[in-house]
């Protein structure tokens, strides 16, 4: 279908990639995964020929269709909503428009005539008189209101212009669809409506995302971007994990009896292939994973950050009681009558289909908004420490990373130097890394040093709005293997559906009319008939 071969790119003397060959076929999705500036986002645009490589070519089969989801969300501003969908088939509405321009013309004859039948075959064959329609449904599908379908697209919000775009370039089933994290700025509902509909897609599908939860529910390969090449694994995001990890082991136990390193090997296939299921259909149809030969498995090149959240003392039996809690922004409640109790060692997620309630909600009870109504209160053996969306304030001084760390510890022998270059190289910032300056810090580098703080002031209890922004799948797999052993209460919003379901044993939905809360995982709340009436109750906007 798609076939890459002899691909390299290098810029001046840094290699990308290096002699890549790869096939993407028919009925199968393949996740794109790396550390973040390996080369997913350019290895794309080099399958949509936006970007052409050193050497090597890619081949699109004959008469086959490639769809791309469009970065550029300025693009189509000056277009209406529908027909920026209709432009993913630029075939299809570009015969549309030359009929439409013939049947225009005030001179109409009889050639004109049979030139417009002739289109009109092909339209027809392409599924022209339903496009519209069809167009419609994907958008309804995404969560674009009808309202919106014939408004500019430059006057729309930019979470919306997102879900055009993406209902774009899904529009008429294209033979090849690249999206390049394609489940930014989407809510959890239609994020669940795409999994299915790749789940169950015919064609090829190549994605780049962050989100585990994603990459498990849809890919039934993997496509590991590491030391300049692509090596191509059966099975989804976690087994491809799981798998490396034990490779890692492997061989790092190099001498271990050839018989014993067999037997593992095949309790592993045996013990991860019983759950391919929770994949969805996507995996659970196809059979690749029995014929994974572990052996081909390598060890990645890529480094995991250790993070680990200690405890200064354990907390006692009251850690956090709301009442009432009310918040408003411009006229529009966030949230209210909020009243929950929290118990110790709770890991909570609050969730919110405002995500602006959200990131209230944390800057009231970290004590830097000031609530609109009720109140709130910690229990006196509390430490919290607190991870809020926007960090911006903490890196406005130009300090070295070492002496910006050097402001959140407070004994002299803490101080000195040794210490603090400790936590930094648990973060990845070891030798001369740790003399970075503040100011110039990447997304992501500002995360890990966010939690190598947090690490520093060892809190019982640990406040995050949004922990995964900017990390790398690394930095996402550790932090979630941290917050699961964490012995203390946790209380996060995320939009990692992966983190919440395996760290949070209680759900807190704040909401314009009340709170939903419910000790459970995050999928049995997504699924219980109770909570999903609750929900529409609370976030109904019309007078009854």
């Amino acid at each position: 279908m798609l076939t890459v071969s002899n691909v390299s790119l290098q810029f001046g003397k840094r290699v990308l990639f290096d002699e890549v060959n790869i096939k993407f076929t028919k009925g199968n999705c393949y996740g794109i995964i790396g550390a973040n500036g390996a080369g997913k986002s350019t290895f794309l645009k080099i399958l949509s020929g936006e970007q052409e490589p050193t050497s090597g070519h890619v081949s699109l089969e004959t008469d086959k269709r490639m769809s791309v989801l469009e970065q550029d969300h300025f693009r189509f501003d000056q277009i209406s909503v529908l027909e920026t969908v209709l432009r993913g088939n630029q075939k299809l509405f570009d015969i549309k428009t030359e009929m439409d321009a013939l049947y225009a013309k005030p001179d109409f004859d009889e050639a004109d005539g049979v030139k417009a039948g002739e289109l009109g075959v092909v339209y027809e064959e392409m599924g022209g008189w339903t496009a519209e329609a069809d167009a419609a449904t994907l958008l309804s599908n995404v969560g674009v209101s009808e309202e919106d379908h014939y408004k500019l697209m430059g006057d729309l919000d930019p979470k919306t212009k997102v879900r055009v775009l993406l209902a774009q370039a899904l529009f008429g089933n294209p033979d090849v669809l690249i999206l390049d994290e394609p489940t930014n700025d989407l809510d959890v509902e239609t994020i669940s409506w795409l999994e299915d509909f790749l789940a169950d897609y015919e064609n090829t599908v190549i994605v780049v995302s962050h989100d585990r939860h994603f990459l498990d529910a849809v890919c039934t390969h993997t496509v590991d971007l590491d030391f300049s090449r692509l090596n191509l694994y059966s099975g989804n995001y976690s087994f491809w994990y799981e798998a490396s990890q034990l490779a890692a082991r492997q061989r790092a136990q190099a001498n271990k009896k050839a018989e014993e390193k067999k037997k593992e090997l095949q309790e592993f296939i045996q013990r991860f292939s019983s759950n391919v299921a929770k994949a969805k259909q996507a995996t659970a149809r196809k059979k690749m994973i029995d014929k994974l030969d572990m052996q081909e498995i390598k060890p990645s090149s890529r480094r995991y950050p250790a993070i680990i959240f200690e405890r200064e003392r354990e907390a006692g039996d009251q850690i956090l009681e709301t009442k009432s809690l009310k918040a408003v922004l411009d006229n529009e409640i966030l949230f209210d009558e909020v009243s929950i109790n929290l118990k110790k060692g709770d890991k909570v997620a609050i969730i919110s289909k405002n995500s602006l309630a959200q990131t209230r909600f944390f800057e009231i009870i970290s004590g830097n908004k000031s609530a609109d109504g009720g109140s709130y209160k910690w229990g006196v053996t509390t430490t919290q420490t607190y991870l809020p969306l926007d960090h911006t304030d903490f890196f406005e001084k130009d300090l070295n990373l070492v002496d910006w760390l050097r402001q959140y510890v407070d004994s002299d022998e803490e101080r000195h130097e040794e210490y603090i270059r400790g936590f930094l190289g648990r973060m990845l910032f070891s030798g001369e890394q740790a003399l970075k300056k503040a100011t110039v810090l990447s997304g992501g580098e500002k995360m890990r040093c966010m939690f190598s703080r947090m690490m520093l002031l060892k809190g019982n209890v640990l406040l995050f709005d949004e922990p995964t922004n900017h990390l790398d799948l690394e930095s996402i797999s550790a932090l979630n293997n941290s917050l699961m052993n964490f012995k203390g209460t946790i209380l996060m919003s995320s939009h990692d559906h992966e983190l919440i379901q395996t760290v949070c044993d209680r759900i807190i939905e704040i909401t314009p009319k009340g709170v939903i809360d419910r000790y459970m995982t995050y999928d049995e709340y997504l699924k219980d008939p109770k909570v999903k009436e609750l929900r529409q109750k609370y976030y109904q906007t019309k007078v009854d």
